[in-house]
């Protein structure tokens, strides 16, 4: 057979191995990645049951590929607005945990016997949590909608690009073969330089274009476009010393800022499903049971490391980032388990040659193992929750037993000085690394193109003009550098207007801005320029000249700045333009800590076999119960002549203060959710068209059709829990609870 046919043979054979084993991954109940890796392990070269595949080189170019897809569809999931929304709680937690896994593996690795360099990339494989699994697994139970979940999903974002950027550093450590402070350094800055320029030049150019020919981007003609850009970019990661894997994100993350982010998304996720499936697979090719037998104490071992490990870091990351008991063990249950990344790191250092062959199947058995755990270790949140309280002295509990909660308040109260330092700092890294890009541009270029347009001029005399060229080519972004803008002006005249003493420290950090600009400039000079006696002179007027040149014609480079930011913000305009009064509102309903809850009926309750009508619910805590679960039977938005008996879940909605008082009122405890996946909570904003404008809550049945209304914003004013006459107007954000095929009606 031809190795075409056999390359077919093998695509056939994992597929249909892939197919069986995900049907039984999904009646197990089990996230699909087992069943891939399964698949591949039973087709894999060392067992003998089933067929074989025997083309493993070519299977391993496909998994390299399935690699850049992943990666490329991680990048679409990603915004990096939406890592600058998971606030600092989520980089609290997922940096100490990411440093204390990464050190925990290389004191782990020291013990096994196993090298340095093994010991390091031991540590980055088990630094990170798997996004896949975690989030399958809240879907499946349910839980996304907790109150812990967004910083579960946050500290998951930026994992995921820590991993990224470990990535590019172990590579650097590997082709090294030393760890070197001063290399890392240098690697950490060329990685942070070309990311950030690779992130500018991008959303200033992409948007645009695709904006610009939006008539022309068929679903065809885009997906050609997209996937072209991320092999574009693959390639010059590549060729700059970057993995190809951080090339493919940098893309997908760019082109997610865009307003064809979703439909890339939507056009690209079945080539990423097919060859993400070839890359697992090829992951459990490689599982050995013999090596698993000869290496289950590590195996064990690295179990425990990354099961005690990672709560333990979880759990004092999200305590001393100011998140409460009951949140942080959530997060701290959520996270023990080995993902993908742990997979791609073991892949890179096996194809690197730094790490043993029985090291790979060791990590995957150790996945394979902590994979199972999850969902139970999801589950045993409340239970270890519980342990905690009773157990942990009560001044410790004082202590930790709160919760920092983000609202518009805080938002409010935030200093202008942390605004106007975070505008600067923003301002001063973006410019200057454009500038950086445009001296190191014209000094590869200018040189060669000079000589060779003026072969008879003197080397001083192009000196200057390179050095001309170059300063003008950095004028405007000097200008952007040196003079404030923006949110910086603005925090600036409010801090001033304050107090006037404020304008001494303003005018230092201007300065100083401006410093460093002509810092960027003396350089082009004195590389470019023999100085003489009077050099110093020269190059003060010459910089005076420059940046007064720059300011009368700024005014045509200006809108630079202004299309980046467009660009950037394209989603939020549009959504602006077209819905105004949804976004003025949509915004106000983030700040409101609207949530459900699950709460069991203990047999000692004062309120069990009462009707909810006798019971003071919504004047002495202000929640309203949605549905009471019975066993396998349901009550949807139960009416006031239904009975609650103990054993009973009652699914409640309010705020957080105001589900802690109905704990205190029923006497009852957290339940595992057992909501139904149809069961949610949303918020809708009332257009002039909507069937609900103009009548009251009594007049609308809501009830009939599975549906509740919670609570309604109207301007500035919250109002829980509406009486039976409020009367809807247009404008209004409604918080409602129900089916979901119900409140699809009101979409």
């Amino acid at each position: 057979m031809s190795e075409e046919l056999n390359l077919v043979r093998d695509l056939a054979l994992i597929l249909i191995a892939s197919g069986v084993f995900t049907i039984l991954s999904k009646v197990l109940k089990q996230p699909l990645i087992l069943g891939y890796i399964v698949a591949g392990f039973l087709v894999g070269p060392h067992m003998g049951l089933f067929p074989n595949v025997t083309d493993t080189q070519s299977v391993q170019q496909w998994s390299d590929i399935g690699i850049i897809f992943l990666l490329f569809g991680l990048g679409l999931e990603f915004s990096f607005r939406k890592l600058l929304k998971v606030g600092s709680a989520a980089l609290i937690t997922a940096g100490l945990n990411c440093v204390g896994m990464f050190m925990m593996g290389l004191v782990t690795g020291g013990i096994l016997g196993w090298k340095l360099m093994e010991g390091i990339f031991l540590g980055g494989m088990l630094s990170m949590s798997s996004t896949t699994i975690i989030i399958k697994a809240y879907s499946d139970l349910g839980l996304s909608n907790k109150p812990y979940a967004p910083l579960v999903f946050g500290i998951l974002v930026v994992e995921d690009l820590i991993a990224v950027l470990l990535m590019v550093l172990l590579s650097t450590i590997a082709v090294s073969n030393q760890f070197s402070g001063g290399a890392m350094v240098l690697a950490i800055a060329k990685l942070v330089f070309f990311l950030i320029l690779w992130f500018l030049v991008g959303i200033y150019l992409l948007p645009t274009l695709l904006r610009r020919f939006r008539d022309y981007l068929s679903d065809e003609i885009l997906l050609l476009v997209s996937l072209g850009l991320c092999f574009t970019m693959v390639a010059l990661a590549s060729s700059l010393g970057f993995s190809s894997s951080l090339g493919a994100f940098v893309m997908g993350s760019i082109l997610s800022e865009t307003m064809e982010g979703e439909r890339i998304e939507k056009l690209t996720c079945h080539i990423k499903d097919l060859f993400g499936a070839i890359f697992f697979v090829s992951v459990g090719m490689m599982v050995n049971p013999a090596v698993i037998g000869q290496y289950w104490l590590p195996i064990l071992v690295l179990v425990f490391v990354v099961m005690v490990g990672i709560f333990a870091f979880s759990l004092t990351g999200s305590l001393l980032s100011g998140k409460g008991l009951s949140t942080s063990t959530h997060v701290a249950m959520s996270l023990p388990q080995l993902g993908e990344f742990s997979f791609i790191i073991a892949g890179l250092g096996a194809s690197l040659g730094v790490l043993r062959d029985f090291i790979y199947p060791v990590i995957i058995a150790v996945s394979v193992i902590t994979t199972f755990t999850t969902p139970y270790m999801i589950k045993a949140a409340g239970p270890m929750e519980n342990f905690f309280r009773k157990h942990l002295p009560a001044g410790i509990l004082a202590k930790v037993d709160h919760d920092d909660v983000e609202g518009s308040s805080s938002r409010a109260a935030q200093s202008e000085w942390r605004k106007l330092m975070k505008a600067y700092i923003l301002r001063v890294v973006l410019y200057s690394v454009l500038v950086i890009a445009v001296v190191t541009t014209c000094h590869l270029i200018l040189p060669g193109l000079l000589e060779g347009l003026l072969p008879g001029v003197g080397k001083t005399v192009r000196g200057l003009i390179e050095a001309g060229v170059t300063l003008l080519a950095m004028s405007p972004f000097l200008y952007g550098l040196a003079i404030s803008g923006g949110s910086i002006k603005h925090s600036a005249a409010a801090l001033v207007k304050e107090n006037r003493s404020n304008g001494w420290r303003i005018l230092a950090l201007a300065i100083l801005r401006i410093l460093i600009a002509l810092a960027f400039c003396i350089p082009v000079i004195v590389v470019n320029v023999e100085l003489s006696g009077w050099a110093i002179l020269g190059i003060i007027g010459l910089l005076l000249l420059v940046f007064m040149v720059v300011r009368v014609y700024f005014h045509r480079f200006s809108g630079l700045e202004s299309r980046f930011f467009e660009n950037l913000n394209q989603k939020e305009i549009q959504a602006s333009r077209e819905r105004p009064v949804s976004t003025s509102v949509n915004r106000k309903l983030a700040a409101y800590d609207m949530r459900t809850e699950s709460f069991k009926l203990s047999s000692d309750s004062i309120w069990a076999g009462k009707q909810l009508k006798d019971i003071p619910i919504r004047s002495s805590s202000g929640v309203n119960v949605v549905k009471i679960q019975r066993g396998h039977h349901g009550i949807l938005v139960p009416a006031g002549k239904e009975f609650v008996y103990p054993g009973d879940t009652l699914v409640a909605v309010g705020t957080r203060d105001q589900l802690d008082r109905f704990t205190e009122l029923m006497g009852t405890t957290l339940a595992p959710d057992e909501r139904e996946q149809l069961f949610k909570l949303e918020c809708f904003v009332l257009g002039d068209d909507s069937p609900l404008c103009g009548k009251m809550l009594r007049e609308t049945n809501l009830r009939d059709a599975g549906c509740m209304v919670v609570g309604v914003l109207r301007g500035e004013e919250m109002i829980s829990n509406p009486s039976p006459e409020l009367r809807f107007q247009s404008g209004d954000g409604v918080w409602m609870a129900g089916e979901a095929d119900s409140l699809k009606w009101f979409n």
